[in-house]
């Protein structure tokens, strides 16, 4: 079946049929999989016997397949890459060359985790930004020529030894001959050149971006950025550095602060000076109550915000519709540096309820169901606490149940499984629709508890009102176990607006979260005194800040950024415990 993109319908209509038709184009796509790398050594040390592997019908391939390729993590991979990345040049994930290589954040596992990337990673992520622009565009129509006030921010790239670039997915992305042309084209596109977005230094970037996205105010669009973090960041320092930037555009100059020449040269290429806009935008702030609407209000012709806000961006909601005013919220795609899965149809459903239908064509996709030992899963949640069933295909998912995906590639992964924990909730045509709960190995433990980061944010949620009523915001937070000391215990982070006059109220708060947690184990350990006091630790303003760079400056971008709601990363805990400035504990259970 081709794939028409001559316009929003065209590209909408090859979706719903390819959705209608879900199961053979499964079939289809993961015999495309294994033909174009059955050469490979990988698939070949499970598949490499079986004699006439190209003249076999797809159902065929797909019934062999699960039966003789086990499931994989990315430890399995490791060794391979590894050989890639020193410059073996066999077919050994995939049958082509491999030229590049992606890089995951780390902020998961604390350390990024190497995958390749081909062309069709690019080709992928243009049809995904097709698909789902079409989709919105039924809602809310963009006027063709016009802007996009995008925060994207490339990493830094590196060689392996072998000679591969190495960088993450978006950055490869914004390098290639797909975005260039799509920035050619005379639809929206992005107010900022690419020597903006290429920049190493995502302060540098984030004032570039705020500074054109102004001059070219009248013509934007929407605003975007591939986290929710990314963009609640980007108006922090926007209410920091809304003087600055008002000068610069009065005077067609450039702040000293950006320091980058190239960055520079393309910015002051675009701007001349605009006395009338610049003494516009500042009526405009000085008229606004704590930056209430400050998107609509800056960016008239604004229709919609559009980011990734599920998982851990939901705490980033609040502050996000504060900025956005009314403007409605859109939730955006879901995918992951190994490949995409699916795509919102349903623009118009609130963030915290978003539900992405797969698209069949990515990847061949499979589900692990996961059930307690003792009850339906409401969270991810550790390994242990399981009983799996073998893998079904995505036309045998019942709605209602969760299961962890599972991923075959077109770049060399597998039957690999991705650690996302989803739920199922309904069907679009024949192809599922997937609920994001959260990440699998996401989870707090020290006893018989499991508390994953879904939960974790729940408990914070919770006591979140008794701030608000003070006049404190929590601008970010995270969480681990101590097992350092006997017995061990729950450690939450926070980093405040400021801290609270009223005397006793971060006490209350950090006894009404460790009441709130609802897991049975949890709950029976701290009455047992198995599990100590929750400490709730107060960070100085800035720190995670300083976590962010650190990742950064490992290889992760702004725009990848997710502030992990659980970890054990010792450099992460470190930096926290050196910036705490007040730990409280926990009263409750006594």
């Amino acid at each position: 079946m081709t794939r028409k993109d001559g316009d929003g319908g065209d590209i909408i209509q090859w979706f719903e049929e390819v959705c209608r038709e879900a199961p053979a184009v499964q079939a289809r796509t993961l015999g495309q999989i294994i033909r174009q790398n059955s050469g490979a050594e990988y698939l070949n040390k499970w598949m490499g016997h079986l004699p006439q592997l190209h003249e076999m019908e797809d159902q065929e391939l797909e019934s062999l397949f699960s039966s003789f390729v086990p499931l994989s993590s990315h430890a399995d991979y490791e060794p391979y890459i590894q050989r890639i990345a020193d410059g073996d040049p066999s077919p050994i994930l995939i049958q082509q060359p491999v030229t590049t290589i992606s890089l995951s954040s780390g902020t998961t596992e604390g350390r990024p985790k190497f995958l390749l990337f081909t062309r069709h990673s690019a080709q992928s992520t243009i049809h995904m930004f097709r698909l789902a622009a079409a989709y919105r565009s039924r809602l809310f129509p963009t006027k063709p020529g016009g802007r996009i006030l995008e925060f994207i921010y490339s990493s830094k790239l590196f060689y392996t030894t072998g000679g591969q670039k190495v960088g993450t997915a978006t950055t490869h992305y914004f390098e290639s001959e797909e975005f260039k042309m799509k920035q050619m084209k005379t639809e929206t596109f992005t107010c900022s050149p690419s020597e903006v977005i290429a920049s190493s230094d995502h302060r540098q970037s984030t004032y570039c971006h705020l500074l054109l996205g102004l001059h070219f105010s009248e013509e934007v669009e929407y605003v975007t950025s591939t986290f929710a973090y990314s963009i609640v960041e980007a108006f922090r320092e926007f209410e920091l550095l809304w003087r600055e930037i008002c000068s610069d555009i009065r005077e067609g100059t450039l702040s000293p602060r950006i320091t980058s020449p190239s960055m520079r040269r393309a910015v002051t290429e675009l701007i001349s000076p605009n006395p009338d806009l610049a003494s516009t935008v500042e009526q405009k702030c000085m008229g606004l109550r704590k930056w209430h609407g400050v998107i609509p209000r800056l960016w008239p012709n604004a229709k919609y915000v559009y980011s990734i806000m599920t998982g851990s961006m939901l705490p980033y909601l609040n502050k996000l519709r504060h900025y956005a005013g009314g403007l409605p919220l859109i939730g955006a795609d879901y995918g992951a540096t190994e490949c995409w899965v699916g795509v919102n149809t349903e623009p118009a459903a609130p963030p915290e309820t978003v539900s992405f239908t797969v698209v069949p064509t990515f990847a061949y996709f499979e589900f692990l169901p996961l059930h307690r030992r003792d009850a339906p899963i409401t969270s991810a949640v550790a390994d242990d606490e399981f009983i799996e069933a073998q893998a079904v295909r995505l036309s045998q998912v019942k709605v209602g149940e969760e299961y962890e995906v599972v991923v075959t590639t077109f770049t060399g992964l597998y039957r690999y499984r991705l650690g996302d924990v989803v739920q199922v909730s309904g069907f679009h045509n024949g192809s599922p629709k997937l609920r994001f709960v959260g990440r699998r190995k996401l989870t707090l433990t020290v006893n018989i508890d499991k508390n994953t980061e879904m939960d974790v944010q729940l408990v914070v949620a919770k006591v979140c009102g008794l701030l608000v009523e003070s006049g404190v915001e929590l601008i970010d937070f995270t969480s681990t176990a101590n097992l350092s000391t006997t017995p061990g215990s729950y450690v939450i982070y926070w980093e405040l607006s400021q801290i609270p006059a009223e005397t006793g109220l971060l006490a209350e708060c950090c006894k009404r979260m460790d009441e709130s947690f609802m897991d049975h184990g949890y709950v029976l350990s701290r009455k047992a005194h198995s599990i100590g006091p929750l400490k709730l630790c107060i960070v100085k303003k800035g720190t995670f800040r300083k976590i962010l760079d650190h990742f950064v400056k490992d290889g992760a971008s702004l725009g990848q950024f997710k502030t992990p709601r659980c970890t054990y990363n010792e450099f992460f805990i470190q930096i926290l415990e050196s910036c705490t400035i007040e730990r409280i504990y926990s009263t409750g259970y006594c």
